[in-house]
Formats: structure tokens, C-alpha cells, sequence
């Protein structure tokens, strides 16, 4: 048993928190997996499936950003670029897999074969995955936590190699499920950005060869990252038995959460006509909001930062264009939780 191998015992209430639907993104496939067994017996969930594999590209994965689950796609398959982004491929494969289960049939049987092998074969060596199967040679190739695509990916694997509902699948892609696993968190661990002597979080994008955090988007700098690390943290405090180098970089995490807040402030939607949207985020001072932490973080000041297309980072969200000001979540209370109650949680498991 690897030291790794351990996820198999993580109970129930732990693996909600990092559930099948992501807390960034998802297709509306994740809205049936909360179906009871029978329903997929029914002409409903067939309906859905034919849909489903309307959608599925020549490559096994599924594209992003489209209903899979309402209009037949009656386009050619040649056109479907699938991705691991945005919350695409692994809720259809765990939908297919809940038909496998109640109708025992080949067509959808082969289908979430091909759908697996998207998955496991868009892994790094190094365990790592990008954001598209093949990467291409844009920012797509980096390994990608943006949106929890490389987390979500790891929640599934894990799923394939121990839940009973994929007994269907070959012992031996179940093994090779297991071991992406591993290979996975053992990336996430080299990953972890060091400033200085301290560990931090991560990236919301990182090299594929040295791991080194990058820019993805003109907006989306090589940063520290206040809502990707999140998912990441959980993920790691799922595993039961962790090693001494796993809880140190959980801690780690942890106390670079509780330096980054944000006190003081609340992000407010103010009405504004000449706006493109018709209103303006803006940020007011109150003592009495919530603790907030921003999406980006400097990588040696670690301030908050905040970036337009031009790829110039302004300390302040009042500093760069209507667009991506009132476009794109710079603030969130993402760490919230886990600090308040998650965390603490996982010591007692642990015994500290």
C-alpha cells in the first residue's frame, strides 16, 4: 500500500464537502446525479443519456459552457472540442456510469470507457492535467486548478477506483485510477508555492514541466490564489492517515488563509446607467461585513491584485476597466468555511 492508497477509507461526511458538483463550475448533467437508482431505468433518464452522448466528442470528453443534458446535438462530432474546464466530461461519465448500473447496456458501457480514457489519458506523467486532451501549445497546457478543473478530475478518479458504482469498470483501469490518484496529489504537493521560507497555496495554473506558477489569462497573472487553493485544501483533508508532509502543507495553507483576509470592507453592486451592465461593483469601507479574500494574490507582497486586459496589476478594484471589473469575481469568502469549521474538524480527526 502506497502512502497515498489510504483515500479508500475517507468517510462520507468528508467526501460531501468535496462533493460531485463543483462549487465553480458545472454542467447541468451534476443536477441528475442526486436522481434516486431507479429513476435511471426510466424513459426520462434514457432520454438524457441519448442527449448525452449526442454531445460526446470523437476524443471520449465532453465540451464546456453547453446544455449536455436538453437539445440533441445535431452537429458533427468532428466539431465537439471536449475539455476538463468549466466542469465539463466528468458529471456525463458519472451520469453514463449510473446507466451502466440500471440498464446494463454496451452503447453506454463503451461510452464511459472512452470518457475514462479522456480522463486518465490527459494526465501528466507528473501527475498533473491541463486544461484540454491534446494541451496544445497556449496557456491550456499548464496544469490547471482554475475552476477546481484539476481537483474535480481528482475527485473522479478517485470515485472509479473505490466506489461500488463502478464495479463495471476493468480491475485494471480501477488500479490505474487509483495510481492517477496518488499521482495527482503528489503534484498538487510540488506544486505548493514557497515565498521564501513559508509555504503558501497555489496557483490557479502552474508549468507542466517545473512546476512554477503562470499567467494564463492577460487578467489571470501568475499569482497566489484566494479561491482554487480552497478546493485544493479539501481535497488534501479528505485523505485519512496523511503523511507528515500532507498536514504540513494543509497548516501551511491554513495560516496563509488567515493572514490573506480581508477585514473591513464589503463589495457592493451600486446602480450605474452609463455602465455597460448598469451597475458598477464597488468597494466601501464596513467594519461590521464579513471577511472577504481576494482571487489573486501578489506573489511577493502578497496584496491583493487585481488585473485588466492589458495584464497591468492596480492595487485596487476601482483602478481597471468596467469590463473585467464588473465581469469576473475578485472577491469571495471562499476560505470561510473551511477555516471556521472544516478545519478544525480534520485536527480532531487527526487527534491534534
Amino acid at each position: 500500500m502506497t502512502r497515498f492508497s489510504c483515500f479508500f477509507k475517507t468517510p462520507l461526511s468528508l467526501l460531501l464537502v468535496v462533493s460531485f458538483c463543483s462549487e465553480l463550475a458545472q454542467g447541468k448533467a451534476c443536477d441528475y446525479l442526486k436522481k434516486k437508482d431507479e429513476w435511471y431505468s426510466g424513459e426520462e433518464a434514457k432520454e438524457i443519456a441519448t442527449t448525452i452522448l449526442s454531445f460526446q466528442s470523437e476524443s471520449g470528453g465532453w465540451p464546456k459552457n453547453v446544455d449536455t443534458t436538453g437539445k440533441k446535438y445535431e452537429g458533427k462530432q468532428s466539431q465537439l472540442k471536449a475539455t476538463y474546464d468549466n466542469g465539463a466530461t466528468t458529471d456525463e461519465l458519472r451520469f453514463l456510469a449510473r446507466m451502466v448500473r440500471a440498464t446494463d447496456e454496451e452503447d453506454y458501457r463503451e461510452a464511459f470507457s472512452e470518457g475514462l480514457g479522456y480522463v486518465l489519458g490527459g494526465q501528466y506523467a507528473n501527475g498533473g492535467w491541463p486544461q484540454y486532451n491534446p494541451p496544445g501549445k497556449g496557456y491550456h497546457r499548464h496544469i490547471t486548478f482554475n475552476d477546481n478543473a484539476m481537483v474535480r478530475l481528482l475527485q473522479f478518479v478517485r470515485e472509479v477506483a473505490n466506489s461500488s458504482d463502478y464495479a463495471f469498470v476493468k480491475k485494471s483501469r480501477r488500479e490505474a485510477a487509483a495510481d492517477s490518484f496518488e499521482r495527482g496529489i503528489a503534484c498538487i504537493l510540488k506544486c505548493q508555492i514557497r515565498v521564501g521560507d513559508q509555504l503558501t497555496v497555489w496557483c490557479a495554473q502552474h508549468d507542466k514541466n517545473d512546476f512554477r506558477p503562470k499567467i494564463a489569462r492577460s487578467y489571470e497573472l501568475a499569482s497566489l490564489s484566494g479561491c482554487e487553493s480552497v478546493g485544493i485544501v479539501r481535497l488534501l483533508m479528505s485523505l485519512d492517515g496523511p503523511s507528515p508532509e500532507v498536514v504540513n502543507s494543509i497548516e501551511a495553507a491554513a495560516r496563509w488563509f488567515e493572514n490573506a483576509k480581508l477585514e473591513g470592507i464589503r463589495v457592493v453592486k451600486v446602480r450605474d446607467e452609463k455602465g455597460p451592465e448598469g451597475f458598477n461593483k464597488v468597494v466601501k469601507k464596513d467594519s461590521s461585513a464579513p471577511e472577504l479574500w481576494a482571487r489573486f494574490y501578489d506573489l511577493e507582497s502578497n496584496r491583493a491584485i487585481f488585473v485588466d486586459r492589458d495584464g497591468v496589476p492596480k492595487l485596487n478594484l476601482a483602478d481597471i476597466g468596467d469590463e473585467r471589473r464588473n465581469g469576473y469575481a475578485w472577491y469571495g469568502g471562499w476560505p470561510k468555511k473551511l477555516l471556521e469549521e472544516e478545519l478544525g474538524e480534520w485536527r480532531k480527526r487527526l487527534g491534534k
